[in-house]
């Protein structure tokens, strides 16, 4: 779990934050509470890793609508939904717009705590995905023009003849712009290549 994660505790009710914040920090988790999906949405401004624990019912901002505003503010955190007994087509509806699980109450600890880890993980692996995509990214930003022409041709299953003819150039010439695009992509091999660009999401 990266060390700046942070579970989000959005409830309208006082006496479910403090006990869900104590249970979770009793645990060793970061704790960050909200009285409001309002107050989460104009006070946070940046939360890179973590999850949001969420009331499917609250005055002002429901629980389905904050989820789909977090998702037009680009929040990719993991969403888990409290739900009382009569809401779960609510939390159904919760999960199609984004929520990775949902707790009925009243819930038993051990089984917040490990759907509160396993959101976390989901963040953490998204969080490192989006890290090595940017790199990645960094990495094909750094390639000369004539070495993203010779990349496109390689990603499209050509081979060094066939760039060669296409860009008009020679087929040595062409060895030399793949081994420097290996080398800047540092990539081992071409399927290797190949795997770093699609991970990036080019």
């Amino acid at each position: 779990m990266p060390n700046d994660a942070v579970v989000h505790v959005v409830d309208d009710d006082l006496g479910v934050r403090q006990s869900l914040s104590f249970l979770l920090a009793t645990d060793g988790l970061p704790v960050r509470l909200h009285e409001s999906a309002s107050a989460f949405l104009e006070n946070v401004r940046n939360a890179a890793s973590g999850c949001i624990i969420t009331d499917v019912r609250m005055p002002g901002l429901d629980g389905i609508e904050f989820l789909r505003r977090l998702k037009q503010c680009g929040f990719l955190l993991p969403v888990v939904v409290m739900t009382g007994h009569a809401d779960v087509p609510l939390a159904v509806e919760a999960m199609k717009e984004g929520a990775v699980d949902f707790l009925e109450k009243p819930f038993d600890d051990e089984l917040l705590l490990k759907t509160v880890r396993i959101a976390l993980e989901r963040s953490a692996r998204v969080a490192l995905h989006d890290a090595e995509a940017a790199e990645v990214q960094a990495r094909i930003q750094s390639l000369s023009g004539r070495e993203r022409q010779v990349l496109d041709g390689l990603l499209a299953g050509k081979a060094n003849k066939v760039i060669a003819h296409d860009l008009d150039i020679s087929a040595r010439t062409v060895e030399i712009y793949r081994s420097n695009v290996m080398s800047k992509m540092q990539a081992r091999s071409l399927p290797e290549l190949v795997s770093f660009v699609l991970a990036a999401g080019r």
